[in-house]
């Protein structure tokens, strides 16, 4: 039997379930709404560390090792790790492995990566090819601005349209169980882009690519977004969210009430972020916390998480390339229901 359904969904008919999770974010997040969610908040964002990307390798290997430890199996137990990050070479990932010495898979969706990687993962426990796999992805706000903007001791000036790369990181062990949250299906996203070539303009860039996944998600399933409790995307911000409920009504699907967006979510108004918050660590973290807590509780049971990516490099920005974007869909279910 083909484990699909139309032309971009998944379908996980053994029902692959979150087992463990952990989320650590920096102190600005800590701050924001979600504060009470988050496993670990830091009170330096260096980490005891001498660089930031120190830092963020050293985040991400502590919600690895603490989402194994809240899943109560031995780290040796784990057969695969997807992960990654907004680094050139993805090298908080790679040196978090190198660390973890646990089997590794590199991942790049940028901020689309937290679903790419449950993606990844449901699909090796679903197959019966991985008892255990972690899924995980972060991003660190100094790192990311020096890396894709400019050197954070410029303090260059803000446009309007910016968001603000979260300093978070969040991990999903996913195995076998007979109960708890399920990964129903994955709808794996198409590269989209629109020829927005403004990188502080990242919610115009990637809306178009939430869009056209989540009508494949509906199209493929016959599912309505009034079939979900909650709708989430993963870093649009506020302008890039208004743009994703006009194009989806557009294409005749109207988002509610339930749906909203972490970067629009994650910081408090009162924190000066702009659009909101941006980064892998954004869908991660509040995935990872608030997400899982409230379905543990039952108060979510059936969840669309859609992480969103721009696909650029500092060269292709650089050389004033349009942004290529993805993003990707994970159904989430309490108890297998949403199949």
């Amino acid at each position: 039997m083909l484990n699909r359904v139309g032309k971009q969904t998944l379908i996980f008919r053994n029902k692959p379930r979150v087992i463990g999770s952990f989320s650590i974010v920096g102190p600005k997040e800590g701050k924001g709404n979600f504060g009470k969610y988050f496993h670990k908040i830091l009170q330096d964002d260096l980490f005891g560390e001498k660089s930031y990307e120190s830092a963020e390798s050293k985040m991400l290997i502590m919600a690895i090792t603490e989402a194994i430890n809240d899943a109560q199996v031995n780290r040796d137990e784990i057969d695969a790790l997807f992960a990654g990050d907004l680094m050139n070479q993805i090298i908080s990932s790679s040196f978090a492995a190198r660390t973890l010495e646990v089997p590794y898979f590199g991942l790049f969706g940028a901020c689309s990566t937290m679903a790419e990687s449950l993606i990844m993962g449901a699909c090796h426990v679903d197959g019966g090819f991985a008892r255990y796999a972690a899924c995980a992805t972060g991003s660190h706000f100094s790192s990311a601005e020096k890396q894709f903007r400019y050197p954070l001791e410029l303090g260059t000036q803000r446009p309007p349209t910016s968001q603000w790369t979260v300093t978070g990181m969040g991990c999903t062990i996913l195995g076998n169980s007979q109960k708890g949250i399920s990964v129903d299906y994955a709808t794996i996203g198409k590269v989209v882009d629109w020829n927005v070539t403004d990188a502080n303009n990242m919610g115009a860039a990637m809306a178009p690519a939430a869009m056209s996944t989540l009508k494949a998600h509906f199209d493929d399933t016959g599912k309505t977004p009034d079939d979900y409790d909650l709708i989430l995307t993963g870093d649009l911000g506020k302008l890039g969210s208004e743009i994703l409920i006009d194009l989806m009504e557009y294409q005749g699907y109207k988002l509610g009430s339930n749906y909203n967006d972490c970067g629009q979510m994650i910081y408090n108004n009162t924190q000066k972020t702009f659009m909101g918050g941006s980064g892998c660590g954004c869908g991660a973290s509040i995935l990872n916390s608030y997400v899982y807590s409230r379905m543990k509780k039952g108060e979510l049971k059936n969840v669309l998480f859609v992480a969103t990516g721009a696909l650029m490099s500092t060269l292709s920005s650089q050389q004033g390339n349009s942004i290529p974007s993805i993003a990707h869909a994970v159904a989430l279910s309490v108890g297998g229901e949403n199949v």
